[in-house]
């Protein structure tokens, strides 16, 4: 590969406008009919999730950051995590086979930090809204995905994957004990306020057709129907019955967080700019081979854990590992314009379009080693992806696309 001039992430932010994308505002988004028991069923979730502060920050994106002491997380709402005791810090990391080093250290600065942080022994969590709930379709659906938000490899049926479209690369059939890899970010457009695009990991066991699909994920995502906005933001997920009840985005609950620096769902800044600056940051994840919890590192921060205890198959380990893009639109209303990644196809290359590069993962002897075998699927008018190997960058992808197009109707 041709010599890059490249930036790594230490994600300098610049302010961030914050600019409600609510048709008619905020105020539109509440439904006129809806009745006092429907009002009542909002503010107790509200004050479901949103613990009491022991300090507040006002974030110049909009946003509203609540220092929650760790001890009260929503982590600890889960039925499983009732008396669960807060790992502070992992037993042990994954080894690096190139240098024999953990992950260097790079730091990550989100717009809430112009105006402070969290003090010890708190995290930072990104408030919830009223605006924020009455944007999902329904209280019982607030942060969380809809089935089929990962791609099935064995039955491409529509009751499955509708409305969903890929651009991912994939290792699998071996026991996987977690992954790393440096993720490019952009900020995509959006065409409907009800589609998101993102870029993620998936970590993966189990399946669609027996309702036990187990997944851990994260990444960034621009999601204006659930963060009133189109910042590029930091996002984790999780479910062990295929997306049906169980998991959710970012802290509603079962992920437990460690750190007071970084607020998972915050907004993430500078983008990357085509013809210009590219910025990247690096996402860990690695089963405590003694504690047996799975480890999320972003970054030079290591921010917590998901118990393993939440899970059936990935108790014990991952059987596959994905990389790439996901756009999510309504079904019935035709092939969307959202973009994926920078928008643009891979064959673009550096600097117009998106990668993800330094894929690894983690083998059963706890070393990061680069994928055997990986392929690809994609939606090849709408969006696509390529993969490479290489001395500098391991094994990487380009991969996104404009969605709807002349070859993609």
């Amino acid at each position: 590969m041709a010599a890059r001039a490249w930036f790594i992430l230490g994600l300098v932010v610049a302010p961030v406008v914050f600019a409600s994308l609510l048709e008619g505002g905020a105020a539109a988004a509440r439904p006129p009919s809806m009745t006092q028991q429907q009002r009542q069923q909002v503010q107790s979730l509200l004050r479901r999730l949103n613990k009491p502060p022991v300090a507040t920050i006002q974030s110049p994106d909009g946003d509203i950051i609540d220092c929650v002491h760790i001890s009260k997380q929503p982590a600890f709402d889960h039925p499983l995590l009732k008396n669960h005791t807060i790992q502070m810090r992992p037993f042990s990391y994954p080894r690096d086979l190139h240098n024999g080093s953990n992950i260097a250290p790079q730091p990550i600065t989100q717009p809430w930090h112009q105006n402070g942080r969290c003090p010890e022994n708190t995290i930072p969590i990104r408030r919830t809204k009223e605006e924020d709930v009455l944007r999902a379709s329904s209280i019982s659906m607030f942060g969380k995905k809809r089935p089929g938000s990962i791609l099935n490899h064995n039955s491409l049926e529509q009751s499955v994957t509708s409305g969903h479209e890929w651009a991912t690369a994939s290792s699998s059939g071996d026991r996987y004990y977690g992954t790393k890899a440096t993720f490019n970010l952009w900020q995509p457009n959006i065409e409907r306020s009800g589609d998101f695009s993102l870029t993620q990991l998936w970590i993966i066991k189990g399946s669609y057709s027996g309702n036990d699909l187990n997944t851990i994920e994260a990444g960034w995502q621009v999601y204006p129907g659930m963060y009133g906005d189109r910042n590029p933001r930091l996002f984790i997920y999780w479910t062990r019955d295929a997306y049906n009840h169980t998991g959710c985005y970012n802290l509603c609950s079962g992920f437990v967080q460690t750190n007071n620096q970084i607020a998972i769902g915050g907004s993430l800044s500078p983008v990357s700019t085509y013809g210009g600056t590219q910025y990247e940051f690096s996402i860990l994840i690695w089963k405590d081979q003694q504690g047996g919890n799975w480890w999320l590192q972003v970054g030079g921060y290591v921010l917590g854990y998901w118990p393993s205890s939440l899970f059936t198959y990935l108790a014990d380990s991952a059987s596959r590992v994905d990389w790439g893009g996901e756009v999510a639109s309504n079904p019935n209303a035709g092939q969307t314009a959202t973009q994926m990644g920078s928008g643009h196809f891979p064959v673009e290359w550096f600097g117009k379009a998106s990668y993800i590069r330094n894929i690894q993962l983690v083998n059963p002897s706890n070393y990061l080693q680069s994928p055997s075998g990986v392929s690809t699927v994609q939606q090849r008018n709408c969006y696509n992806v390529q993969n490479y190997v290489d001395s500098n960058w391991g094994t990487y992808i380009f991969y996104g696309g404009p969605g709807r197009n002349p070859n993609c109707p």
